[in-house]
């Protein structure tokens, strides 16, 4: 998945118009990224819309849930993104094991 695409959309959907705060929306994007591969399993797409925007709207939550202002962070992942997370497990869990051999 490119990178720099993942940033662009998270600056649109912030409104930043800056460059300021590329690096740490960069390493943001990085780190949902590895995460989703590593912890998760999840081997994303990156010709998949849909793929694309759960990564743009995670890796908004995460700039947001830290940068909000609020002295304490958001601990707990929305509802909305728990949903689309889990059925992303689901729909590409079911398709790597049908790609494997038995």
């Amino acid at each position: 998945m490119d990178v720099n695409t993942v940033v662009t959309l998270v600056k649109a959907r912030l409104g930043i118009t800056t460059e300021i705060r590329d690096s740490y929306i960069t390493a943001i994007a990085n780190g949902v990224l590895k995460e989703l591969s590593d912890e998760k399993g999840l081997v994303l797409d990156g010709t998949s819309l849909y793929h694309m925007l759960f990564v743009v709207d995670l890796a908004t939550w995460r700039y947001q849930s830290v940068t909000d202002g609020s002295k304490t962070p958001q601990t707990s992942m929305p509802r909305h993104l728990q949903y689309r997370l889990h059925n992303l497990m689901i729909h590409v869990g079911a398709a790597a094991e049908e790609g494997e051999p038995e």
